[in-house]
């Protein structure tokens, strides 16, 4: 089991991270997921969400977009991953990711895994909601 502390890291790099180890065979727990970064500029960034988040598709049968910090990060996680919805290794990798916006009592005195990476332009995961 590894946990991945998202306080600082960035969102595609830490995916990508999760994914690998998850098709490995290993379970990931990503705690901290509020304090993730995306890097690039806020206004962009936050215009594509809204984008995405208002297109329902025909029928309001879906895609549809969660506007919870955990459950964006997860869905990045799982775009990394092979047949993520479909029958194959990608289903079963994506069963053993969990997310937690804060870092739960379990979790609390085991050792995590940090990506601390400071870029010039970013937004936090938990402006991106608000």
């Amino acid at each position: 089991m590894k946990i991945i502390d998202g306080k600082d890291a960035v969102l595609g790099r830490l995916a990508v991270y999760a994914a690998k180890e998850a098709l490995k065979g290993e379970e990931i727990i990503v705690v901290n997921c509020n304090e993730i970064i995306i890097s690039g500029n806020k206004k962009d960034i936050k215009e594509k969400l809204e984008e995405k988040r208002t297109k329902i598709g025909s029928g309001q049968r879906g895609p549809k977009h969660s506007r919870l910090n955990y459950m964006i990060v997860k869905r990045v996680i799982r775009g990394m991953l092979p047949n993520a919805r479909r029958n194959g290794r990608g289903r079963e990798a994506y069963k053993k990711i969990k997310c937690y916006n804060e870092i739960p009592r379990e979790y609390e005195s085991s050792e995590k895994i940090k990506f601390n990476e400071k870029k010039i332009k970013f937004i936090k995961m938990r402006d991106i909601v608000k």
